[in-house]
C-alpha cells in the first residue's frame, strides 16, 4: 500500500487511512486545550501526542472546512518582522461537536479493539446517547 501523502510516513506508525478518521477531532482537541494557536503549533502538538506529521496540505484545508462549519473562528495577526499569522480558536460549537464525535469515536474504537480481540459483541452504552441527538 502506497504511503498517503497527508502523513509523512517516516514519523506516523498509523496508516493514513485511520489518521483522517480522527484528525478533525484531534485538531480540536488541541484547540480545546489551549487559548488559540495556529497551524504549525497544531502540527506539532499533533506529532507529540502520537499521531505524526501532518503536512500543511493536509492540515490548512481541514481548518477552513472547521471555520466554514463554525467549529473554530480565526483572527489574522501581523508578526513581528516576519509573515503574519493566522490563529485559530475553538467555539462553543466546535467544544460541542468534539464532544459528540469524541464519544461516538471512543465507543465505535472501543467496539472494534472488542471485536479484533474476539470479545462477545454488542454495543457499549456510550453509543446509544450518541446516536439518539
Amino acid at each position: 500500500m502506497p504511503a498517503p501523502e497527508s502523513v509523512d510516513p517516516s514519523t506516523s506508525p498509523w496508516p493514513g487511512d485511520w489518521l483522517r478518521g480522527v484528525l478533525e477531532m484531534a485538531v480540536l482537541r488541541v484547540l480545546a486545550d489551549t487559548t488559540r494557536s495556529y497551524g504549525y503549533a497544531i502540527s506539532v502538538a499533533l506529532e507529540r501526542q502520537g499521531l505524526g506529521a501532518v503536512k500543511g496540505g493536509t492540515l490548512y484545508p481541514l481548518l477552513g472546512r472547521l471555520e466554514a462549519a463554525g467549529h473554530v473562528a480565526t483572527q489574522w495577526e501581523a508578526g513581528e518582522g516576519g509573515p503574519g499569522r493566522k490563529y485559530y480558536t475553538i467555539t462553543p460549537t466546535g467544544r460541542k461537536h468534539l464532544e459528540r464525535a469524541g464519544a461516538a469515536w471512543c465507543a465505535f474504537a472501543e467496539t472494534t479493539a472488542a471485536f479484533l480481540r474476539g470479545e462477545p459483541a454488542g454495543l457499549p452504552p456510550a453509543v446509544a446517547t450518541v446516536t439518539q441527538r
